[in-house]
This record gives structure tokens, sequence and C-alpha cells, in this order.
């Protein structure tokens, strides 16, 4: 049988957005395959990490292409890109919480093309006017990275409809939690 990488990462994703602390063990046995077979094509856990960091990018780089955030109201886009990238909340949720790859020296750099086409996004909504001027895109990109991690672990934990998902967030980060008198 041939080694489907493909697989193998979209089970581990699987399994490690549950169950962050799984051994290389858990991994082999979620992916159906030995553990000489898992470390024969990832060296250890930081490799494996590693590859679902690039799993992770590629899967939000195409969720960004097809959410198509330079068109229409950039609160529209927002709200596209939540419901592209919905189907890898859960990677994004364990990556965003694994501090390996944010403590060493050899940041992936789809991170910063992903934090530049997202904080675009949230600039060009300032410029129109949609977005409040005062919070950097810096910033929202961020809130938005955390909103998104937030919700995909209440979605694992049943705390949140899976459905409920886009709105949710975007109904947070767009409009706040301030609840506004009507005029």
């Amino acid at each position: 049988m041939a080694f489907d990488r493909d697989h193998v990462l979209r089970s581990a994703a699987a399994l490690l957005t549950r169950k962050s602390t799984a051994t290389m063990d858990e991994v082999a046995k979620a992916a159906g395959i030995s553990r000489a077979t898992l470390h024969r094509h990832f060296a250890g856990r930081d490799a494996l990490v590693r590859a679902l960091e690039s799993l992770g990018i590629a899967e939000c780089e195409a969720a960004l292409d097809r959410a198509r955030p330079e068109e229409g109201p950039a609160a529209e886009a927002v709200r596209r890109l939540l419901r592209e990238i919905q189907p890898a909340a859960g990677l994004l949720a364990f990556l965003y919480g694994e501090n390996q790859l944010w403590e060493s020296d050899r940041q992936n750099d789809g991170w910063q093309r992903l934090d530049n086409r997202i904080g675009a996004l949230f600039q060009r909504g300032q410029r129109s006017g949609e977005f409040r001027a005062e919070l950097t895109p810096a910033w929202l990109t961020e809130a938005l990275y955390g909103l998104i991690a937030s919700c995909a672990w209440a979605v694992l934990d049943g705390r949140v409809a899976a459905r409920d998902f886009p709105t949710m967030i975007a109904e947070l980060l767009l409009g706040g939690a301030l609840r506004r008198e009507e005029p």
C-alpha cells in the first residue's frame, strides 16, 4: 500500500485538534499506519507539526482565494472568508496554540502572506469607512485568528453549533460585544 501523505496529515490534524497532546503512536493509529511508517516520513513531532503548519497555511490561502477578499464590501468579504475557512478551523486552532511554531527563529513565511492578505482586507474596510480606523489591521487580523481558534474549540466541545461558526465570529468581530442603544 502506498503512503498517502495527505491522508496521514488530515488524520493527524483531526486527532491533534481534539487532543493536542496525542503521541506519535496515537497519530499513527489514527492514520491507520504503523509507528515506524509514520517515523519514516516524519522524524518526530516537530516534523509532523511543521508539515501540519504547511497544510494549514495552504488551506488558509485556498480559503482566501475562494473568498475573493478584494471584491465587494469588506464586511461581506470577511463573512465569505469565515465560511470558506471553517473546514480548516480545527487545524488552525491546533496550530494557533502550538508554541513551537511561534518560539523558534524559523517561522514559516506563509503566516506573513496570510497576515498581509487579511490585513489588506481590513485596511480596505477602513478606507471605505466600514471598519473603525483606530483598530489597526494587524490587531484585527490577530483578533480574527483568535476568534477562529476559540470558535473551533467551542464547536469541537459541542458548546457551539457548527452552522453558527461564521455568523458568531463575524458578528462579534464586526459588531463588537458592546450593546448599542437604538437612536
